[in-house]
């Protein structure tokens, strides 16, 4: 445990950042799941699904929690299964 106030400061600082990040991650990975498993059932907001998530990605690149590259790998792959079941 730090001793200078600025430290300590800066250990609850981090925490609450760090629980905040992890709430956001799950509940994008809540979402993502939402929207293969829609997917896969061939549901009817199947495309409403994958629009959330890619809106829920992008959210989360410009918080910085993910990589840009792995959002549109994610946004791709989405897409790409929503076409294949719409064909």
């Amino acid at each position: 445990m730090p001793n200078i106030k600025s430290a300590i400061k800066r250990v609850a600082s981090n925490d609450r950042k760090a629980e905040f990040n992890k709430n956001k991650k799950s509940e994008l990975k809540t979402v993502l799941k939402k929207a293969q498993v829609a997917l896969d059932a061939s549901a009817d907001d199947m495309a409403e699904s994958v629009k959330l998530a890619s809106q829920k990605l992008d959210k989360a690149v410009s918080r910085g929690l993910i990589h840009k590259n792995r959002a549109s790998r994610k946004k791709s792959q989405l897409v790409r299964h929503l076409n294949e079941k719409k064909a």
